[in-house]
């Protein structure tokens, strides 16, 4: 008995030890600052969330762009897209609460129903009447969520290989397999996450993996490990619903539907049902793009953009 308390006690250290080396800590809002959050980023507190923001560009717009980033992302997302945008339009970019860094909401509802009703909150706070809305994978969801219940206030909107439908999607990112495990997935999400996890789910989503800095891999990485974050990212996974895929037919704003033909994570069939379910919509095809094809070609995609907008 006492030889199997001692081998106990060993196997026990030495797990202790093993949990120990790949024990991920919070990272403070305070120690990512100085590196994520340089002018002219700012902060404003909306619905009791202290949300991190950008707002570029002539103030004098009346229609300025708003960018909504996807899951797990942050408004560097759209770094190069701004840079070409400002000089003529007002554009506006946040971290979305739980990600980037934002707050977490307090209420842990990470639902598309209150990150739309937060976004158009944000928006009024600023004071935005008009806007052309932006938004990739759930931001794009975000967006036309936005577009149906708010027609007076999006002018236009841009859906960057959109969420919205349910049912044959490609399989999903690896840290969202590792999530959904039972008991040890938000273990290891919320505890142990290893910068190589990020990494193989970065890859996943761009076209040419070779196109993937270290630097865009360290910034997700870190801005994951903001306190907080790692926890919304598993409430989020838990509530994610697209009940309301039928409320898409509804937009009615100008649409312009832009899509990484290599995308794995949404497939190019939920591109071509939302050209049809959106009556004034063009879908334009990016083929050797994933994702998130505004961060891996900004140069190329943002002319789309342009050019939409100037017709």
């Amino acid at each position: 008995m006492r030889k199997a308390i001692i081998a106990l006690a060993v196997v026990i250290g030495i797990l202790a030890v093993l949990v120990a080396a790949v024990w991920t800590p919070d990272r403070s809002l305070e120690s990512l600052k100085a590196r994520w959050a340089p002018a002219p980023s700012k902060f404003v507190t909306v619905d009791g969330v202290a949300v991190h923001l950008r707002d570029e560009g002539p103030a004098t717009d009346a229609h300025p762009i708003v960018l909504i980033h996807g899951t797990s992302s942050s408004l560097h997302t759209w770094d190069g897209w701004v840079q070409a945008l400002k000089g003529q339009h007002r554009v506006i970019r946040f971290d979305l609460p739980g990600a980037g860094l934002t707050g977490s909401f307090a209420d842990d509802d990470y639902s598309i129903a209150h990150q739309t009703r937060f976004v158009d909150a944000l928006l009024d706070q600023l004071g935005i009447a008009h806007a052309i809305l932006i938004g990739n994978s759930r931001g794009g969801h975000i967006a036309w969520e936005t577009a149906v219940a708010r027609p007076d206030l999006v002018d236009r909107l841009v859906l960057i290989d959109a969420r919205g439908y349910p049912g044959d999607a490609g399989p999903p990112p690896l840290a969202v397999r590792i999530a959904e495990l039972p008991v040890i997935g938000p273990l290891l999400m919320e505890h142990i996450t290893p910068r190589s996890l990020i990494e193989k789910s970065l890859r996943q989503a761009y076209g040419d993996p070779r196109k993937l800095s270290d630097g865009v891999v360290d910034r997700y990485y870190e801005l994951l490990l903001r306190g907080g974050n790692r926890h919304a990212l598993l409430r989020e996974i838990e509530q994610e619903s697209y009940d309301d895929w039928a409320r898409i037919k509804q937009v009615a704003a100008p649409t312009l539907i832009l899509w990484g033909g290599l995308d794995h994570v949404v497939p190019f069939s939920h591109a071509e049902r939302f050209h049809r379910d959106i009556a004034n919509s063009q879908l334009v095809v990016f083929r050797a793009l994933g994702h998130v094809p505004q961060e891996e070609d900004p140069a190329q995609t943002v002319r789309t953009v342009q050019d939409f907008l100037a017709r």
